[in-house]
């Protein structure tokens, strides 16, 4: 991914940061959002995934309904967000970015995630709008 459209994924990132609800801001500061151009190639393996773009986020820790599991975790828990999944689920007929998509999918994923972090399933994020 090129510097030019990273810089410009990251400027809108932080307008999207600065519009969430003050709740789920205060978990980011507990959690760490951690964004990268695409996962790793272990989470690429863990996933089964085929390309890099088919992930755009990923909660990496414990729920915090299943507080007897944290002491054995090995890593840092974090709430990834993946640029070339999001930019990829951003693109509209034209095959350009729509930077209301783009908006509208960085919420989502970092909602979703927040979500897998108080222990919500697929299904219940799926309910709620956010799958």
């Amino acid at each position: 991914m090129n510097e030019n459209l990273r810089a410009r994924f990251d400027r809108v990132l932080e307008e999207v940061l600065a519009e969430l609800p003050d709740q789920v801001v205060r978990i980011l500061d507990e959690v760490p959002l951690i964004v990268e151009d695409h996962p790793s190639p272990e989470i690429m393996r863990e996933k089964n995934l085929r390309s890099p773009d088919e992930l755009c986020g990923l909660h990496d820790g414990i729920p915090l309904i299943f507080p007897e599991a944290r002491p054995a975790r090995d890593r840092p828990e974090g709430i990834f967000l993946y640029r070339a999944g999001v930019l990829a689920s951003s693109v509209n007929r034209r095959g350009r970015v729509s930077l209301s998509e783009l908006r509208r999918q960085i919420r989502i994923t970092i909602l979703h995630e927040v979500g897998h972090h108080y222990g919500l399933s697929e299904e219940d994020l799926d309910e709620l709008g956010y799958g």
